[in-house]
C-alpha cells in the first residue's frame, strides 16, 4: 500500500480555542513543497465581500535558546613576542 502524498495540500478548522478577536476564527496545517506550516485565518470584509485573510507559520521547532559567547581569557594565545 502506498502513503498518501500530502505535498501542496492543507486543512484548515474552526477554532474551538479561541478567546479574544485577534485570535484566528480557522487554523490548520499545509504542507508547501515537503514543508510543514501552520496556518491560521480570520474573516474580513473587504470591498468585494467576505474574504479569508491568511498567516503562515513554520512547524519546525525552535531554536534552542544559544548560550551566551563566553570570553577567552587570552584571546590572542601565548606567541606574542611580547
Amino acid at each position: 500500500m502506498t502513503d498518501y502524498d500530502n505535498t501542496n495540500r492543507g486543512a484548515l478548522f474552526k477554532n474551538t480555542k479561541r478567546e479574544k478577536d485577534t485570535h484566528p476564527e480557522y487554523n490548520g496545517s499545509v504542507n508547501i513543497e515537503g514543508v510543514e506550516y501552520w496556518i491560521s485565518a480570520w474573516v474580513k470584509d473587504g470591498k468585494s465581500g467576505k474574504f479569508f485573510s491568511l498567516s503562515f507559520k513554520a512547524k519546525e521547532d525552535k531554536p534552542a535558546a544559544s548560550k551566551p559567547a563566553t570570553v577567552d581569557a587570552d584571546p590572542f594565545g601565548d606567541d606574542l613576542p611580547f
